[in-house]
C-alpha cells in the first residue's frame, strides 16, 4: 500500500508530476533542452520575484549550501543556529576549513534581526547564513527583516538563506529582501521527487565568487553562469526534474500563488489547532512554520506503533528530528496536500490515540 506523505520531505508527487518526469528524454545540449531550461528558469523567476539569476543543481540543498559558502565567504561567516538544519550549514562551513562565527537560540526560538545586529557588530563577518524555515523544529524565522536590517546596516554581507523547506510555501520577494542567495530543493513545497536545487544568485554574490580562488569545481557559480546565460549547465542535468518541474510551475500558478500560499496556511492552522486540543505545540506560536508542525507528545504514546498503523492506514508522519525523537512528532503539511488531506490525517490519528 501506498502511504500518503504528511513527513517534512520528500513531500507527496501528484501522479501528473511522475508522468512529466517520464517524458521521453532529449540531449543536453539540444536545442530543446535550452528551450526547458529557459522555461523553468524564466518561472522560478516570477516564483521568487526576482531579475536576477536562477541556477539549476542536480544536488541535494545540502550540496547547494556547501556551494554557496564556497563561493560567498571571502573573510568570516555567521551562522545563526536555532535547530538542526542551521547546524548542518554551519558544520558544512567548518568542513571546508572557513572562518565561522555563531549565534544560537534554544530550539523552537527564531533568529530575530537583534540578535544578527549584535553578532554582526563585533565586525569582521562579510556574510551571513540564515534558515528561513528550521525544518527540526517547525519555526520560520523573521527573514524579511533580518535582511532588511543587514542591507541597512552593514550593505557588504551578504545573506544566504536556506529556504529549503518554505520555498513555494510561502511568498519570498528575493530582490525586494535583498537576498544574495537563497536556495531550496524540490523535494518539499515544489511537490517533486528529491534530486534538484533551485538557487537565487545576486550580481553581488557573483563578484564575490570572482574574487575567491577556491570555490570547488560542480557548484562553483561563476562556471555555472557561463553555462546558464547559454540556458545550460556545466555537468550533464536532471532533465527528468527539469520536465515535471516546469510543469509544476505552470500548476502553482494556475491555481494562483496567493491561493497557494493561502492553502499551506489554511493546513498548518488546521493542524495548529488540533495539536493545541490533542498535545502541545512545540516552540514559539509568534514563529510557526506554514509548512511542518512541530507537536510535543505530552501523553507518551507509541510514536512508532502510530507510525505503523498510520502506514496500514496509508498515512505516514515523522519522529522528532535529532535531539527531539521519541519527544516530539512532525506532520509536513506542504506542496499539493490540502486541508481535507489533513483533516484525514488527524482524524486517524484521533481514531488510533483513542483521543
Amino acid at each position: 500500500m501506498h502511504k500518503k506523505l504528511f513527513i517534512p520531505g520528500p513531500t507527496e508527487v501528484r501522479d501528473e508530476i511522475l508522468q512529466a518526469m517520464a517524458t521521453p528524454m532529449i540531449g543536453h545540449r539540444s536545442t530543446a533542452y535550452a528551450d526547458l531550461h529557459k522555461s523553468v528558469e524564466e518561472k522560478l523567476k516570477v516564483l521568487l520575484n526576482t531579475e536576477g539569476r536562477v541556477l539549476l543543481f542536480t544536488s541535494s540543498s545540502t550540496g547547494v549550501m556547501e556551494g554557496a559558502v564556497r563561493n560567498c565567504v571571502g573573510k568570516k561567516v555567521l551562522h545563526t543556529l536555532n535547530g538542526e538544519f542551521s547546524r548542518r550549514w554551519h558544520a558544512i562551513s567548518e568542513a571546508n576549513g572557513l572562518a565561522t562565527g555563531t549565534i544560537e537560540v534554544e530550539p523552537g526560538q527564531a533568529i530575530t534581526p537583534e540578535l544578527v545586529d549584535a553578532a554582526l557588530a563585533k565586525g569582521g563577518f562579510d556574510t551571513v547564513c540564515l534558515t528561513y524555515n528550521e525544518t527540526s523544529t517547525g519555526i520560520l524565522s523573521p527573514v524579511p527583516e533580518v535582511a532588511r536590517m543587514v542591507r541597512e546596516k552593514y550593505p557588504d554581507v551578504l545573506i544566504l538563506v536556506d529556504a529549503v523547506s518554505c520555498m513555494a510555501g510561502v511568498e519570498i520577494k528575493n530582490d525586494e529582501w535583498g537576498l544574495d542567495v537563497c536556495l531550496a530543493g524540490v523535494q518539499k513545497c515544489f511537490a517533486l521527487p528529491p534530486g534538484l536545487t533551485v538557487a537565487t544568485v545576486s550580481a553581488r554574490a557573483m563578484e564575490r565568487a570572482r574574487s575567491i580562488p577556491h570555490r570547488g569545481y560542480y557548484f562553483d557559480f561563476i562556471e555555472n553562469e557561463k553555462y546558464a546565460v547559454k540556458y545550460n549547465t556545466p555537468a550533464t542535468p536532471g532533465i527528468s526534474h527539469l520536465f515535471a518541474l516546469d510543469k509544476q510551475l505552470d500548476d502553482m500558478f494556475a491555481e494562483g500563488l496567493d491561493n497557494r500560499y493561502a492553502r499551506h496556511l489554511a493546513m498548518a492552522e488546521h493542524v495548529r489547532n488540533w495539536g493545541r486540543r490533542r498535545f502541545e505545540l512545540f516552540g514559539d506560536e509568534k514563529y510557526l512554520s506554514p509548512t511542518v508542525s512541530h507537536i510535543t507528545n505530552t501523553t507518551g504514546f507509541d510514536f512508532k506503533a502510530l507510525n505503523k498503523e498510520l502506514g496500514n492506514r496509508g498515512a505516514q508522519i515523522s519522529d522528532g528530528y535529532g535531539p527531539f525523537k521519541g519527544k516530539t512528532f512532525r506532520i509536513g503539511h506542504m506542496g499539493d496536500l490540502t486541508v481535507a488531506d489533513v483533516t484525514w490525517l488527524t482524524g486517524m490519528i484521533d481514531e488510533i490515540l483513542k483521543l
